[in-house]
């Protein structure tokens, strides 16, 4: 969810305060977003973080299968792609 619809639905989740290191162009035009829009700088902050989560999702861990490392044989299914060339 991206926008000024996030705007109000992410106020409700809890918020963890951090410090980030911008550069003075990056917190001018920040500025300005925010004159423009009246959404906040934090959450811009937020949304690009948001955005950056989601394109390197498949690189963040998952949850685990527990049937991860064991022989498809060993549990009576047949083997899928993924582990005929293990």
């Amino acid at each position: 969810m991206h926008g000024a619809t996030c705007y109000n639905t992410c106020m409700a989740r809890k918020k963890v305060s951090t410090t980030v290191y911008l550069t003075e162009d990056q917190v001018g035009a920040l500025r300005e977003l925010h004159s423009r829009t009246r959404v906040p700088i934090a959450e811009f902050i937020r949304m690009g973080i948001d955005m950056i989560l989601e394109k390197h999702g498949d690189t963040l861990p998952g949850q685990v299968s527990l049937f991860d490392g064991i022989p498809s044989d060993k549990l009576g299914r047949k083997p899928n792609h993924d582990e005929k060339s293990k």
